[in-house]
């Protein structure tokens, strides 16, 4: 099974720059062992079931509900039967059928 799940999370309080909040949670999503993607937006991880990714997301919320009074997060779950390993194939796949490679 293969679960790939995208999210973003960050304190609606704070200051206007989110960037220490979501260190917090990459280095719990570096951690983790499971594959990952940052982007501007927010962050892929890749694992075998959506509860073992979201175990991930668990603990981030943990660590920034030790100093956050409200967290807000954004979370799109793919779930498939099938082997782990779409995070880097999915945008292979698509630039294989354009005859290019993507910026990315």
């Amino acid at each position: 099974m293969s679960a790939l799940v995208e999210f973003s999370m960050f304190p609606t309080e704070k200051t206007q720059s989110k960037s220490a909040f979501v260190a917090r949670v990459l280095d719990i999503v570096d951690k983790s062992g499971l594959a990952y993607q940052l982007t501007p937006m927010g962050t892929i991880i890749e694992g075998e079931s959506v509860e073992e990714v979201l175990a991930v997301i668990n603990k981030a919320y943990e660590e920034l509900q030790k100093d956050c009074g409200r967290v807000y997060s954004s979370i799109k779950i793919d779930w498939r039967d099938g082997p782990v390993g779409r995070l880097g194939n999915k945008v292979g796949s698509v630039e294989e059928k354009l005859g290019r490679k993507l910026n990315s």
